[in-house]
């Protein structure tokens, strides 16, 4: 059965070692009949939340005219949602967890979705564990089931990824999510 999945991409820099976990997660899912979408947050003009609670007492709605309010129907529509981030001090970065914040006004409605974790680290003894568990703690607040997380360590430069035995199991991830 085909499922839509939606991967967000925190990665700053295209083509960075998150973000090429990304791509070959999204082909195998596109080989398999996958319908597949991959969203770079650096490529998009997302706010920050301004804490107002327009979207509590608006009936979801954010009052903020950014590129999130196309974004909430896609995680909306999503089966499976990818989050995927390099490790800034041991835990996801800052355009991640702006998308994170900027769920409120949808995160009730959110249901039966199931949810990946893709994380590069530069160190190759960072301890990557807390950055799933960064992950979890947003995902605590939605109706989600995890279901695999993927971790590339101790690669630096951009690209370094590539030819690695990671780069084959996000391909292999992608082709049955």
């Amino acid at each position: 059965m085909s499922k839509k999945i939606l991967i967000i991409s925190a990665s700053p820099r295209k083509d960075g070692n998150s973000d090429l976990l990304c791509d070959e997660f999204m082909r195998g899912a596109q080989q398999s009949g996958h319908d597949v979408e991959k969203i770079r947050l650096s490529e998009r003009h997302i706010n920050y939340c301004t804490g107002c609670c327009s979207c509590v007492s608006g009936g979801g709605k954010c009052v903020q005219k950014d590129d999130m309010n196309d974004i909430f129907p896609k995680v909306l529509a999503a089966d499976v949602l990818v989050l995927a981030s390099p490790v800034y001090f041991r835990s996801f970065n800052g355009q991640m967890k702006t998308f994170m914040d900027r769920i409120c006004p949808i995160y009730s409605r959110i249901h039966d979705t199931e949810v990946y974790f893709i994380v590069s680290a530069a160190g190759g003894s960072i301890p990557v564990e807390s950055t799933f568990m960064s992950f979890r703690v947003f995902t605590g607040c939605l109706d989600v089931e995890e279901k695999g997380t993927l971790a590339v360590t101790g690669i630096w430069d951009a690209g370094g990824v590539k030819g690695t035995r990671t780069l084959k199991e996000a391909f292999e991830m992608g082709v049955n999510p």
